[in-house]
């Protein structure tokens, strides 16, 4: 049993940060020293937690003391696994790509603490896309919301026309499982709604 003074989200997205600031968690942001590229996983949902697992360990070390959120998101369309387009061509391709497809949307998340992982989970989404045309995919990208988006989408924005279902928590798709990272941080010990900047007693529960 350790004693947490602080919860810490190792990320820099504006999205999970709202997220969390939506659900009345109060916690630090910090962005996490993590090459995401150097970590491959031949499974797209192995590959997401351990990139998850990364960031929240690398934020932990460094921030001791603290509950660590650490949190990615990988893309598969059947054996394939997609991470963030580099450039408006890339992100073409990938639209082009999903278009008129189902893919999965792969979201995990960590907390660790003192360089430890406590909890882990990914949480997977179907994403019913629709057959887009030619003219569609460029004027969605002159939104420019394909930046920093695993599917080159943001769902919860413009995004969300192009798709004709979503099988799961938009939450999720934006990148932060709500639900089961607050049903975790209970576990371990982490309940925001009891006392919002701790203390809190934690322990180790692994994958749920």
């Amino acid at each position: 049993m350790s004693i947490a003074k602080r919860l810490v989200l190792a990320s820099t997205s504006p999205f999970r940060a709202q997220i969390l600031k939506s659900a009345g968690v109060e916690f630090d942001a910090i962005g996490p020293d993590v090459d995401e590229k150097g970590i491959f996983r031949a499974d797209a949902a192995a590959m997401a937690l351990a990139r998850a697992e990364a960031k929240a360990t690398d934020i932990a070390v460094k921030n001791l003391d603290s509950v660590v959120i650490g949190a990615d998101q990988v893309l598969s369309l059947g054996d394939r696994t997609f991470t963030k387009a580099q450039d408006i061509n890339e992100a073409r391709r990938r639209l082009l790509e999903l278009s008129g497809q189902t893919h999965t949307l792969h979201s995990a998340f960590a907390l660790a603490m003192n360089g430890k992982i406590l909890a882990s989970k990914v949480v997977d989404v179907a994403m019913a896309m629709r057959k887009l045309a030619n003219g569609e995919i460029d004027r969605y990208l002159a939104t420019g919301e394909w930046r920093g988006a695993v599917g080159c989408y943001q769902a919860e924005n413009h995004g969300i026309q192009l798709f004709e279902s979503i099988g799961g928590d938009t939450t999720a798709v934006v990148g932060l499982p709500m639900p089961q990272l607050l049903t975790a941080l209970r576990l371990i010990g982490v309940n925001p709604l009891e006392s919002p900047r701790g203390p809190w007693r934690v322990h180790e529960i692994g994958a749920i």
